[in-house]
């Protein structure tokens, strides 16, 4: 039974090539990938959960805002009773000096996961296929493929 993600890039954030690779990886490797696009509100990424009974919710934010976009995102899905993994990932500070310390930061905001921009699509299939325990059988035909990117 393939496993629902939510994913798309938040705030007034417009870079879309790192959620189409990433949509592509997913879908490649099983998941059910719903993309909301760029300039995705809190709003936007909670209904779709409920909508789509998601089984984890990943954020994008390349322009160094995610901060200020993501504040009371993780209250949002809880007064909905939202408890699903959320993963974060991209550029995520301006003048992201001490990435250590911006990992924690958002790991602190409730973030299950916290990648930075040179992560590859594989590392958060690894780690979704953790967190939501899907099993070798699930995983098979998952492996890495050569992805495709039209802009």
């Amino acid at each position: 039974m393939p496993r629902t993600v939510i994913l798309g890039v938040i705030g007034s954030d417009a870079h879309v090539v790192g959620i189409t690779i990433l949509d592509q990886a997913l879908s490649a490797a099983g998941f059910d990938v719903v993309n909301l696009g760029v300039q995705t509100s809190q709003a936007e990424f909670v209904d779709a959960a409920k909508a789509h009974d998601a089984d984890a919710v990943l954020v994008s934010s390349l322009y160094g805002h995610a901060e200020q976009d993501c504040r009371g995102f993780h209250d949002r899905l809880a007064s909905d009773s939202l408890d699903l993994p959320t993963y974060i990932g991209g550029n995520l500070a301006v003048g992201q000096d001490d990435w250590d310390e911006t990992r924690r930061r958002f790991e602190r905001m409730g973030f299950t996961r916290v990648f930075d921009s040179e992560t590859e699509p594989q590392e958060a299939i690894d780690a979704l296929c953790l967190d939501l325990d899907v099993s070798a059988t699930e995983r098979e035909g998952s492996e890495p493929q050569s992805i495709q990117v039209t802009t």
